[in-house]
């Protein structure tokens, strides 16, 4: 090999792995700008139009493989493309913002979301066809190239949890495309001054990143919290800023007043606030305050301060409280000292930096710090807490909008609950507040919970729960121990002064339900009474209108409460209610599984137009199909397990992604060394492993630091991540020694059917869980060694 030669695939490898990094960096990243932008339902979305780039570039490849004969052109081309589609498409959602709530009313919209989706592909298909390419180009380098390119994808991880804190998530697109144009410069001929001139624009996009122009700035959805806060006539931005997992907003505004757990016999309003909105939504108050004891009169009224009455100068523990007023609230009640754990810096950075405006909440001498997640904190080692306050962080939503039925919610779930319950002193009392439903959802699956906790830490739930209602929320009270006499006739009192109604109580009679607050019927009341005596819950809850089973660690999808039987309500309401899609998130995830579907199909079978090859031979693409179902089926839960155990979605997707990308390329670089049987049996038998040891993750390793967290996640990983590096490669260079001109085609397959997989774990785990994701994903891996075996024997 020649020096040139050698210099000129060094260039390769180096572009391939900064268009890799920008590729990963930009999904990640797009994930933050949907969640900001639009809901949810959305984040998912950017793995999928990745993957579905991917998959189209290896398509184009197979049908036109002009690029083949001209790589020196196609691989500048590539790069440059993946910078200006990068920027463009942005720029196109801008300009024409996609309205979720309007789809049932105004069929445009659809057209919009399907123009964003091939504009937001495009990057990937460029850095898609820049993998293919090389794989094609260099058949003795396929681990080497594959090696670059997953190396790269785990650089880009790194770079979208450290980046976005200085840049924003719109100066991260720039800087994406700045790796892409550079990417485009080593993959061309160094020219002396041409190539300089050619840099001038990588270093622009650069510069631009840490200080991107207005018209970047996202363009959120009018029907998120921040955007009609800004519509007061008075209202003002005071702080925003970002992070690597969050956006976070103060407004101020004389409109802005919200008292969290307030009854009807609340009189009048609280101190000036501040609306503080953490991705454009869900309103927490910065309250203004001098002394604790300014706020009395407030918080006498409402819900929250019940706990703290039946447990005068508590020891409290209180999780997330965003803008604090649940800790002004256990204060002003006479908390003698409170514990905070709020997860995101960023909150508590920008309500200290209200600090001339009001008293800081996280500053009082009472009140002991801990930023870091909750789950946590309660699984480590500490004091015992007489209350124990879960902040309500969400706003009200009804179940109908499947708001949040595909976001993972690890503070709900029963290992939490049982946690929580554990670090109670004794009598101690856990407290949370849910929104008021009707039928009884959200309030009521709490509610489940906290029932299945009482019992997994060995007390009886008849007579350790009590719920009191207001006109809009709930409150749910579990005490370590059962409910004495004396209290529950302090919280009927406390109830009937404030005109609060009782819903459950261990000695609960029918008539003190539903008394002020009035409903039709007792719904509240005859649903949690239901729920507890039931002589087969497992039945009752089977029955129910809603799912609202208790959520586990292995399935915690708290806001996931669709049942088939809603289908022909929600059909009935589609085009008459102002709710993203008409209603229920579950239904657009298999919509969207079944056009993903479509796409694969069409992906997969549309180069049989072009490209004319035996029958006999084709079967040797099953192989790459089952491998990229597998990979996702694999690579998906372990990402939303991980959430728990890494205490952040932005968190587990730049670790979780990060290492198993890191070790998979290591694995690609030593393939060729490693005899396949073993591998494929060894990767089989670390993924029962896993699936096995998964609960681990809430075990007692939950209690380490971040930082030790963070290095368990590498070790266990780790070697998962090596063992699927390797069958890819070994796979497409058995192809390319055997059928060379279906490499691209095969690299296409790979990539339509992870954009299936992507979608159908997603599914896979909103309806049975991680672990039966996991075991899906093992068995695609059994299929793709099956396959190559009868691919071998043509």
């Amino acid at each position: 090999m020649s020096v040139r030669t050698s210099h000129r695939l060094l260039a390769e490898d180096a572009g391939l792995f900064l268009l890799s990094a920008a590729s990963l960096s930009l999904e990640i990243n797009l994930i933050r700008l949907f969640a900001v932008a639009q809901f949810y339902h959305f984040a998912f979305l950017s793995i999928s139009l990745a993957l579905l780039g991917f998959g189209a570039s290896g398509t184009f490849l197979s049908v036109f493989p002009a690029p083949l004969r001209r790589p020196g052109r196609a691989l500048p081309a590539f790069g440059w493309g993946f910078a200006l589609t990068a920027v463009g498409a942005y720029g196109l959602v801008q300009v024409l913002p996609f309205d979720s709530f309007r789809v049932a009313l105004n069929p445009e919209q659809w057209g919009i979301l399907a123009l964003h989706c091939v504009a937001l592909s495009l990057p990937f298909f460029c850095a898609g066809a820049t993998v293919g390419l090389l794989l094609a180009l260099r058949p003795g380098r396929i681990g080497r190239t594959y090696a670059a390119n997953l190396a790269g994808s785990a650089a880009g991880c790194l770079l979208a949890l450290l980046l976005p804190s200085s840049t924003g998530a719109e100066g991260m697109v720039l800087f994406c495309a700045a790796l892409g144009g550079f990417a485009g410069l080593l993959f061309g001929p160094p020219q002396g001054l041409l190539w300089a001139l050619q840099g001038l624009p990588v270093a622009l996009l650069a510069i631009g990143a840490f200080y991107p122009p207005p018209w970047m700035e996202v363009r959120l959805s009018p029907y998120k919290g921040l955007q009609y806060a800004l519509q007061y006539p008075d209202s003002r931005l005071v702080f925003r800023a970002w992070n690597s997992i969050s956006r976070v907003d103060v407004v101020e505004a004389t409109a802005i007043r919200s008292l969290p757990g307030q009854g009807i016999a609340c009189r009048g309003q609280p101190p000036q606030q501040r609306g503080l909105f953490v991705d454009g939504d869900d309103l927490s108050p910065i309250t203004r305050v001098a002394t604790p004891a300014d706020l009395r009169p407030q918080t006498d009224c409402t819900l929250h301060a019940l706990p703290y009455r039946l447990r005068p100068g508590a020891r409290a523990l209180v999780l997330e409280p965003r803008g604090g007023w649940d800790i002004w609230v256990a204060l002003a009640e006479g908390a003698r000292s409170v514990t905070v754990v709020e997860p995101n810096p960023l909150v508590v950075r920008a309500v200290r930096e209200q600090a001339g405006w009001t008293e800081v909440p996280y500053n009082r001498p009472e009140v002991d710090l801990f930023v870091e997640d909750g789950r946590s904190f309660l699984a480590g080692s500490g004091l015992s807490y007489d209350v124990i306050f879960l902040s309500l962080t969400a706003s009200y939503h009804p179940v109908t909008s499947g708001a949040y039925s595909l976001a993972e919610d690890y503070r709900h779930t029963v290992e939490s609950f049982v946690a929580a319950m554990r670090r109670l002193a004794e009598g101690g009392l856990l407290a949370l507040v849910r929104w008021a439903q009707s039928p009884p959802s959200e309030e009521l699956r709490a509610f489940a919970l906290a029932v299945e906790a009482v019992e997994r830490t060995g007390g009886d739930p008849t007579q350790s729960l009590v719920a009191l209602r207001s006109y809009n929320q709930v409150l749910i009270l579990a005490r370590r121990g059962p409910f004495t006499p004396a209290e529950l006739e302090k919280i009927r009192a406390f109830a009937a002064a404030r005109s609060l109604d009782l819903v459950y109580a261990p000695d609960i009679r029918p008539e003190e339900a539903n008394r002020y607050n009035v409903m039709p019927t007792p719904e509240h009341y005859l649903a949690f009474v239901g729920l507890l005596t039931a002589p087969d819950r497992g039945r009752w809850l089977a029955e129910y209108p809603f799912d609202v089973s208790p959520p586990t660690d292995d399935h915690p999808f708290f806001g996931h409460f669709f049942r088939w039987g809603q289908l022909p309500q929600v059909a009935a309401m589609a085009g008459h209610i102002w709710q993203p899609f008409g209603g229920a998130g579950y239904l657009v995830l298999l919509g969207l599984l079944g056009i993903t579907v479509v796409l694969a199909g069409l992906l997969i079978l549309f180069p049989l137009a072009f490209v004319r090859v035996p029958s006999p031979h084709l079967r040797g693409l099953l192989p790459f199909g089952f491998l990229g179902l597998a990979f996702m089926l694999v690579e998906v839960p372990l990402l939303q397990r991980f959430i728990l155990f890494l205490g952040h979605p932005a968190y587990a997707m730049a670790g979780v992604l990060g290492v198993l990308l890191l070790f998979s390329g290591l694995g690609s670089a030593l393939s060729a060394r490693i005899p396949f049987p073993w591998a494929m049996g060894s990767l089989l038998g670390v993924l029962i492993l896993y699936n096995v040891g998964l609960p681990v993750l809430s075990g007692p390793f939950l209690g380490l630091s971040l930082p030790g967290r963070a290095a368990l996640t590498v070790l266990g990983l780790a070697p998962l991540g090596f063992l699927m590096g390797i069958p890819f490669p070994r796979l497409m260079g058995a192809l390319q020694a055997r059928d060379p001109d279906l490499v691209p085609w095969a690299w296409g397959v790979n990539g339509a059917l992870s954009v299936v997989a992507s979608v159908g774990a997603a599914t896979l785990a909103l309806s049975w869980g991680f672990r039966v994701t996991l075991g899906v994903g093992a068995l695609m891996y059994l299929c793709a060694w099956v396959t190559s075996l009868s691919s071998d024997r043509q």
